[in-house]
């Protein structure tokens, strides 16, 4: 991403900077995408991971400001590590996402096991400086904790990794949820948001035409998966290599992760279910 090199401070509005982390991977695109809200005092949105060369951009684009607040959509590795060192340069307080406890953080190495909020936000509370104030959304789905931050002054929705101007979102269980996914698109459907600003990918200008056909990808796999269980019960793995020819190696285990989660919700609907031998799914008698 050329234009967007890592470390340097792009604005994209007037209250609004984003410096891309160097953290690329199949995972991440060109890497997590932090943003700095507020001109005179400032949030910190997605600090991204624990790099010395990322935090030494944040805190030159920061330029001695006060930092109001450290907000976190999520705490995956490739957002929230960087709480903590940034935190410590600037005392701010870490807000958003709430933690796991060590039963479920445990068992979830893409999370943050570190990650340690000050306050915990819910949809409608509030983070506010001169002349700037979000407001959180809950749009739990990718994972349970998802938040999304809406800048009431411009109409910019800061969109985690919900929706990304890249690709569809990997929503992986234990903790990733598609059922709740799916309803938290169709809350975003419920708004009018000018923009969203993604933790990965471009800004995103027509966001309600996105979202919607996000939804329509979702029931398009949907209807693949029950295709391909009426013909014969199929593992997880085999539906993938039906549904994703072609595929990146790297790519298979998210893959087989939003699968699933598809296979949960269809399960929740009474729509299919697990065969009794050979961990295969069946359409449901």
């Amino acid at each position: 991403m050329a234009e967007h090199p890592t470390g340097i401070p792009i604005q994209l509005e007037p209250l609004v900077t984003r410096v891309l982390a160097p953290n690329a991977s199949p995972y991440t695109f060109t890497g997590t995408q932090t943003h700095i809200v507020g001109t005179a005092d400032v949030a910190v949105i997605d600090p991204g991971p624990d790099d010395s060369a990322h935090l030494d951009a944040l805190e030159r684009v920061i330029a001695g400001r006060r930092v109001t607040a450290i907000v976190v959509t999520h705490h995956h590795r490739d957002h929230s590590p960087a709480t903590r060192p940034l935190q410590a340069a600037t005392g701010a307080p870490i807000v958003g996402a709430a933690p796991f406890g060590p039963d479920k953080a445990g068992g979830e190495a893409a999370f943050d096991p570190l990650y340690r909020p000050d306050r915990v936000l819910a949809t409608g509370d509030r983070v506010s400086g001169e002349g700037w104030t979000l407001e959180a959304l809950a749009t739990p789905g990718h994972t349970s904790n998802h938040l999304a931050f809406a800048l009431l002054e411009t109409g910019a929705l800061f969109s985690g990794d919900h929706v990304m101007g890249w690709s569809t979102t990997v929503v992986v269980p234990p903790d990733g949820d598609m059922t709740a996914y799916m309803r938290s698109l169709d809350l975003l459907m419920q708004r009018d948001d000018r923009v969203y600003y993604p933790g990965h990918g471009e800004a995103i200008e027509r966001p309600q035409r996105l979202v919607r056909g996000m939804l329509g990808h979702r029931k398009q796999r949907e209807g693949q998966i029950l295709r391909l269980l009426r013909e014969r019960d199929r593992t997880v793995g085999e539906l993938v290599t039906h549904m994703y020819v072609g595929l990146d190696p790297k790519l298979v285990p998210g893959a087989k992760g939003s699968v699933l989660a598809h296979l949960y919700d269809l399960r929740g609907r009474m729509m299919v279910d697990e065969a009794r031998e050979g961990g295969a799914w069946r359409i449901a008698e």
